[in-house]
């Protein structure tokens, strides 16, 4: 028994290491879900500290909480927000779906923290003061995933976004072989190609900054149905708005605590726009290794950075690792996403059951998106070396820059002209000049790549 401590709740008593700061719910939730090992994510206790904080606050000003104790667990709950007792947070994201261990382990830990400080604060009756997990959690939901879409996402995917229009502005007048099924089309230039990137991630930014205006709507006030009971009617309002002071992001009051509770869609939204952007990230990457792919067999267009060996037994060999990782994140999103679908469909009356697994997808869908961006960004956009004279080769090749000739001969002789140039693994422009009755200055300024890159009609 040296090592441990007797502790109690409403079921009785139970043994806690000597030295945790939690109590007897947090230990019941410890032996209880001994499931997967994974942990809530640390932007989610920071948001549960940042609450708890908030709801101080908030309590003291309405004349709810005293002074003293009111401080003891703004301090407290601070101190959770800043990561110092992340340790003290041990229960498995497969728990009560309503967070409820995760809630009342945040209070019993600030609780603790209070009482060693001074302050006569009890878990339930003042560090959860007019709160219930079932606000508490969707409203930790929405802080976490507000907080670093904002301090990490959307800052990395500007990046990234700079990046590309970057390269696309230095790439702006090479052409390339533009390809439709995979397979040879007419030129576009390399920086049209990555204007197309570029759009994407601009148009993955507007969905997410607009999903994020319902996450920043918070049910916190709803308590445990959502009619309120036992919270202040001024309490939401007051939190969301202590809430802003400590983040300096404009969080405010759900109008609605019933949609904030009994649904997750404005996590569903926002888990959508997420997947959105990783298909758009997995497009990209496609493109990249496409591009980079040989050097000698494949279409050897780029060189990506050499970043490190590709092989334990081909020397030499280097390989699109960040294109690689950039695919995976991709795959991990959609999945991470399926899930959080499943979960926002199992709000049953006045709760979502599934209210830790929709936490942990979408941060860790909001992490991996975050960091994986700043990647391609650096190590793969910034350095791309293009391969000029293979480039220029394969548009000399191309037959279907006969496609410019229509106006002028006719999709039928442009067809034949074309599949002639296939079949004797000519120029385009020698057959050209034998099938066409074309000069060779009309045909240079007909078949010209860099004109065909702008559109219209030539000639």
């Amino acid at each position: 028994m040296s090592g441990f401590r007797i502790e109690h709740d409403s079921m009785g008593e139970l043994k806690v290491p000597a030295d945790a700061l939690y109590g007897a719910q947090t230990q019941r939730a410890i032996d209880n879900f001994p499931i997967s090992g994974l942990r809530l994510p640390r932007a989610f206790i920071r948001a549960l500290g940042l609450i708890k904080a908030a709801a101080a606050e908030a309590n003291l000003a309405l004349g709810h909480l005293k002074k003293g104790q009111a401080t003891a667990i703004r301090k407290a709950a601070l101190a959770v927000a800043d990561g110092q007792h992340d340790a003290q947070f041990p229960i498995d994201i497969f728990q009560t779906g309503s967070g409820t261990s995760t809630n009342m382990n945040a209070n019993e830990v600030i609780a603790h923290l209070a009482v060693a400080a001074g302050a006569k604060v009890h878990p339930n009756d003042h560090v959860n003061y007019g709160q219930s997990s079932n606000d508490v959690i969707p409203t930790a939901i929405h802080v976490s995933a507000t907080l670093t879409t904002s301090e990490q996402l959307l800052p990395a995917l500007k990046h990234l976004k700079q990046a590309i229009d970057k390269r696309a502005r230095e790439l702006k007048n090479t052409p390339k072989t533009g390809r439709t099924h995979l397979m040879d089309a007419m030129p576009i230039t390399f920086g049209q190609e990555l204007s197309g990137w570029s759009a994407q991630v601009a148009s993955a930014i507007e969905r997410i900054e607009d999903a994020l205006k319902r996450m920043r709507r918070l049910p916190q006030g709803g308590t445990a149905v959502g009619t309120g009971i036992n919270a202040d009617p001024k309490f939401g309002p007051a939190m969301a708005a202590q809430l802003k002071k400590l983040t300096g992001v404009r969080f405010e009051s759900a109008q609605n605590y019933f949609e904030g509770m009994a649904a997750q869609d404005a996590a569903v939204e926002l888990s959508g726009a997420l997947k959105t952007l990783a298909v758009a990230l997995m497009k990209i990457a496609n493109d990249l290794r496409w591009m980079n792919s040989g050097p000698l067999a494949g279409l050897g267009e780029i060189e990506l950075p050499a970043l490190q060996p590709g092989s334990s037994i081909m020397p030499g060999k280097v390989n699109p690792v960040i294109p690689e990782a950039v695919a995976m994140v991709a795959a991990q999103v959609i999945g991470n996403d399926a899930s959080i679908t499943i979960a926002g469909q199992s709000g049953n009356f006045q709760l979502n059951v599934m209210l830790p697994l929709i936490a942990h997808n979408l941060l860790q869908s909001i992490e991996v998106l975050s960091n994986v961006s700043v990647l391609l960004a650096d190590k793969s956009i910034a350095g791309f070396k293009v391969n000029k004279a293979r480039v220029n080769q394969a548009l000399a090749m191309n037959p279907i820059l006969v496609t410019a000739l229509n106006p002028v001969i006719g999709y039928e002789k442009g067809a034949a002209t074309a599949k002639l140039a296939y079949k004797q693994h000519r120029p385009i422009m020698e057959v050209a000049l034998e099938t066409t009755g074309l000069s060779k200055a009309e045909l240079k300024d007909l078949l010209d790549p860099m004109a065909l890159t702008k559109g219209g009609i030539h000639g």
